[in-house]
């Protein structure tokens, strides 16, 4: 998969019923990201926070789901792990769907494979694969973990709020950006052109070499420029 690419519109079945990906996704800007295996420590702390930031990825049209090689069985009984873990009330549901692969298709398709961290039969675990896809069914990011590191869900956060603003807005978001914070004018647009897209005012950062390409700007709105 690279970027840009359309995402397989792959079916599946999962925690909340069998499951088209377009289908499932509608209008709405999608998570698919993968575990290497259900009852393990780490991945019950990714899940456990991804279920706790649910509410914030819902707030930006984002709708998550989480892949792993094992059975729709396990996936149910681990998730009332999870929301124990979370210290959710007795009975709470799991507010995304756990995609099971325990035939290890989909997991082969999409290259979530680790070949370096293995089950006890010999096979290989899921990596901790991220993939952001846009409402036009495209691939916009991907970020590949091995099993053996925690992801942190606040920065897939703050990496989706960089692509929501950037797919209205032709401006770039520099090192640790946050929203609210100023933006990038990138080099193609010209000066003129700048002036006139952003009103709130560009300001270019004074270099040794005398190249004018370090612009900045208010953050602006989601709407299109």
């Amino acid at each position: 998969m690279l970027l840009g690419d359309v995402f397989p519109n792959f079916e599946a079945d999962s925690t909340f019923g069998k499951m088209k990906l377009h289908d499932f996704l509608g209008d709405s800007w999608g998570v698919l990201f993968s575990h290497p295996r259900d009852f393990t420590p780490v991945c019950t702390t990714e899940l456990g926070r991804a279920a706790q930031l649910s509410p914030e990825f819902i707030k930006r049209n984002v709708k998550l789901m989480a892949l792993s090689v094992d059975s729709l069985e396990e996936h149910h009984g681990w998730s009332k792990d999870i929301m124990a873990y979370n210290n959710a009330e007795p009975g709470s549901q799991f507010p995304f769907p756990i995609i099971a692969d325990d035939r290890r298709e989909l997991v082969e398709r999409l290259g979530m494979l680790d070949p370096e961290e293995k089950d006890r039969s010999g096979m290989p675990l899921t990596a901790r694969c991220v993939f952001v896809i846009g409402p036009d069914k495209k691939l916009k990011l991907s970020i590949l973990y091995p099993a053996t590191t925690g992801r942190n869900f606040d920065e897939i956060l703050r990496v989706i709020d960089s692509l929501q603003l950037t797919a209205h807005n032709r401006v770039a978001t520099p090192v640790d950006w946050r929203p609210g914070n100023s933006v990038m004018v990138p080099p193609s647009i010209p000066e003129t052109e700048a002036a006139a897209l952003f009103p709130a005012g560009v300001y270019t950062k004074d270099l040794p070499s005398g190249k004018k390409y370090l612009r900045y700007t208010p953050q602006p709105n989601t709407q299109q420029q």
